[in-house]
């Protein structure tokens, strides 16, 4: 690769190389030549004077593609089709009459399009599934492991650490099922003519409906489409790049809050992303464990983010039958759309797949503020054995008054408890303390519903992709 010219990063550093492939103009180009060979043929099934000879011709040239002959007519012609037509017909000199036979620029660029945003689709599936699974792991995995729940980044009552994770899992099944959906959705441009009305078809076969209606079935066939768009303009609705994009952008929000929460949670010393062993965390700081893993998410997701207001603006723009300033647009956002999904999903891969867990750090941070939360539990259990209510009450709310003054004033830790314990109004529960404090008793059904939820909905989800979900193995640097 070049070190003198730009390259962008989400090649150079993020996406793997088979998304990186399925972008590149050779796919593009060794696809029109695939197109137009398609084309031939259905054609020639359904009767237009084009012979075996032609058809082998263009068989025998699919991937001998020169790229310096078609820059060449392309600098000429100003147009890329043509000039490829034309490169293709030095070499196929008995087919160049018959190759692009009826069609538009559409015909080869809109269905590469969605030829490319299926496999770009399918490669993106099975590592989204994966992720799911990593986190389905993880969550059943610690399930019943207490931790500190936050609103507001402030101390909450307590969850667990694999409900936390469910609310990950969550919204990357909603993000599954839209991908998913957009995969089925997907439609073929088909063979529509310049303006979408199929009219220089119609002429080829002399006005016969059925056959125009016949070639386009072919050739989407030709491709594993059973649906093309019933009606176009000169392209495909822009609105179907706009609904896989944002898509894409959807889950490109999904992802940065599960970054951001771990990158938090790194921070609070409780669960931390893969840390290679001979990884640096800060070239200054030799001790840092920077979650740089994490951080990398939520930097290609914030540019996911943005892309779907471009793909929106680009199909509020076209005018009519078409406009072309979809065209240099449309290279650099739905490429850039895939690769940065791509690159968010091999990192997100290694992230779930590694993800360490201190209980140690977690118990603590538990003990410190648990008193607080465990104080209406102290109050019922000194009620029910004989205590008047709003006398403990008045002791429980001096006592934590106290104990908070101790952490927030003096940086001590938290001693409301042992204020308990020293006073003799509570001597009726000191007995029961223990038990009333017990953080497993204050998850609420924490660990049923993560054990529910991946039953009734994860397991589900997941099925189609048994044994087919990614590694993360892609990840680069």
């Amino acid at each position: 690769m070049s070190k003198t010219v730009y390259q962008t990063p989400l090649v150079a550093r993020y996406a793997t190389a088979q998304m990186s492939a399925l972008w590149s103009d050779d796919t593009k180009f060794r696809t029109w030549r695939k197109l137009w060979l398609a084309l031939a043929e259905a054609e020639a099934d359904l009767g237009l004077p084009i012979s075996e000879a032609q058809l082998d011709e263009l068989r025998a040239h699919q991937d001998d593609i020169d790229y310096e002959a078609a820059a060449k007519y392309e600098k000429a012609l100003r147009h890329d089709v043509m000039a490829h037509v034309h490169a293709l017909g030095d070499i196929a000199p008995l087919a160049r009459p018959i190759v692009h036979l009826g069609a538009t620029s559409c015909f080869v660029g809109d269905n590469t399009d969605v030829l490319v945003l299926r496999d770009a689709i399918d490669l993106l599936l099975p590592k989204l599934a994966g992720v799911i699974e990593n986190f389905a792991e993880f969550a059943s995995e610690w399930a019943h492991q207490p931790t500190l729940g936050f609103t507001h980044f402030q101390p909450a009552q307590l969850t667990t650490v694999g409900k936390r994770a469910c609310l990950w899992i969550q919204e990357l099944l909603i993000d599954l099922g839209n991908l998913e959906r957009q995969r089925r959705e997907l439609r073929f441009r088909g063979v529509k003519g310049t303006t979408g009305t199929q009219g220089s078809f119609l002429a080829l076969f002399d006005g016969d409906h059925d056959k125009v209606v016949a070639l386009d079935k072919k050739v989407a066939a030709a491709f594993g489409f059973e649906r093309s768009w019933a009606v176009t303009g000169q392209t495909y609705p822009r609105k179907m790049d706009h609904e896989i994009v944002m898509t894409l952008g959807s889950f490109g929000a999904t992802a940065h809050k599960i970054a951001t929460d771990i990158r938090l949670l790194a921070h609070l010393k409780e669960v931390e992303e893969p840390f290679g062993k001979k990884q640096i965390g800060s070239s200054a700081m030799a001790y840092k464990r920077n979650p740089m893993r994490s951080e990398r998410v939520c930097a290609l997701s914030r540019h996911l983010i943005t892309l779907p207001m471009n793909s929106a603006q680009t199909a509020a723009t076209q005018w009519m039958e078409r406009t072309l300033d979809d065209s240099a647009n449309r290279r650099i956002t739905l490429a850039e759309a895939f690769l940065a999904a791509d690159g968010v999903l091999e990192t997100l891969l290694s992230v779930s797949g590694g993800l360490v867990v201190y209980p140690a750090v977690i118990g603590r941070r538990v003990a410190e503020e648990l008193p607080f939360m465990a104080t209406e539990n102290i109050i019922m259990a000194a009620v029910r054995k004989g205590t008047d209510r709003q006398d403990v009450h008045e002791w429980i709310r001096e006592h934590s008054l106290a104990a908070a003054a101790e952490v927030k004033q003096k940086g001590k830790a938290n001693d409301l408890l042992d204020r308990i314990r020293a006073d003799s109004n509570f001597a009726n529960i000191h007995d029961d303390l223990d038990s009333l404090l017990d953080p497993s008793t204050f998850v609420g059904r924490a660990p049923q519903q993560v054990q529910n939820f991946l039953a009734d909905e994860v397991v589900p989800a997941l099925a189609p992709w048994a044994g087919k979900t990614g590694s993360g193995q892609g990840l680069r640097v």
